[in-house]
């Protein structure tokens, strides 16, 4: 074989090897931490995703303060590089009070927003966004696919507002931080809001959202769990350890200017017939004598305390003893 074949054959077979390499490839962090590398056949390598095609939902409630304090939050995203960014106050999504459980809105925001947009973001009022960053972080992730993005949170051991949920494994599953945002790609929000609507939430009771949310979406594995990402950050707004962040939490606490009078202070005690011995002098001993205004509700009418019988029997065990 002369040198001539030999730089032929090579030049072939690296030729051959390269047809192999796909277009473009993104690594993003699976739902337990670890990585994992992705094919993009949607998103063009490099390409930055608009700002119209992100909503932002700040979590609002329909009360003056948080109202206020989610105008100011709309406000300042608003006027990063004078954007001109889709921003919905939860509250004001429709005239049903429950929005703020997050499923029953989901149907309003498939249909009004997402048949033009491409995500939807979720932040609190003291949620502070960059937006030039999260465009970058939410570039990584194909759009058609069905993605659930937060920080993650999860239970160091098994706890009883969770049920006990993964109790052999508590570290298991995870579930985000809505004051460092959280968002959800419009391919599953279609997706949700189409079986909320057939199979709405039979009450919109909840003890701890964020875990039901994730718990709903993952859908016993059915759906996706929530992957980590560490540009959704909790850290102070402004921190030296923020430089990578594409959201952290603003530092401003309210100023009270009139503390509230004790007289205009109801204090009711919950207790049962078992605790009028041992739990209700503790009470009494200790923070009970600041209270103005404070009555004991039991399960039976206890003069010496005295208590007021509210007609309703004690549960003996059980979180809601």
């Amino acid at each position: 074989m002369n040198k001539h074949d030999i730089v032929g054959r090579v030049t072939f077979l690296s030729c051959f090897l390269l047809s192999f390499v796909p277009l473009f490839s993104g690594v993003h962090e699976d739902p337990a931490g670890g990585a994992q590398t992705t094919h993009n056949i949607h998103v063009p390598v490099n390409q930055i995703l608009e700002l119209r095609q992100i909503v932002f939902v700040i979590q609002s409630q329909k009360n003056s303060y948080h109202i206020e304090r989610a105008k100011q939050r709309r406000a300042h995203l608003i006027s990063q590089e004078q954007s001109s960014a889709a921003v919905v106050l939860l509250h004001e999504l429709s005239e049903y009070d429950g929005n703020w459980g997050i499923l029953p809105a989901l149907p309003h925001l498939a249909e009004g927003y997402c048949q033009s947009s491409l995500w939807i973001f979720f932040l609190e009022e003291e949620t502070v966004v960059n937006l030039g960053r999260l465009l970058q972080v939410l570039s990584r992730f194909n759009p058609w696919r069905e993605w659930f993005l937060g920080r993650a949170l999860y239970d160091t051991s098994a706890t009883i507002i969770h049920h006990y949920a993964f109790s052999e494994e508590p570290t298991a599953f995870s579930y985000p931080d809505f004051a460092a945002g959280w968002a959800l790609s419009c391919s599953l929000v279609k997706r949700l809001a189409d079986y909320v609507k057939h199979e709405p939430p039979k009450s919109d009771f909840t003890i701890d959202l964020k875990h039901e949310i994730a718990l709903y979406i993952w859908e016993e594995g059915r759906g996706p769990a929530l992957t980590a990402v560490h540009e959704f950050c909790s850290e102070l707004y402004g921190s030296v350890y923020t430089e990578h962040c594409a959201t952290t939490v603003n530092s401003y606490l309210p100023s009270c200017d009139m503390l509230v009078k004790s007289e205009d202070l109801f204090v009711a005690v919950k207790t049962c017939q078992k605790f009028h011995q041992d739990r209700v002098p503790v009470v009494k001993e200790t923070w009970a004598k600041d209270a103005a205004l404070l009555e004991y509700y039991s399960d039976i009418a206890d003069p010496t305390i005295p208590t007021i019988d509210l007609g309703v029997s004690n549960t003996e065990s059980g979180q809601y003893l």
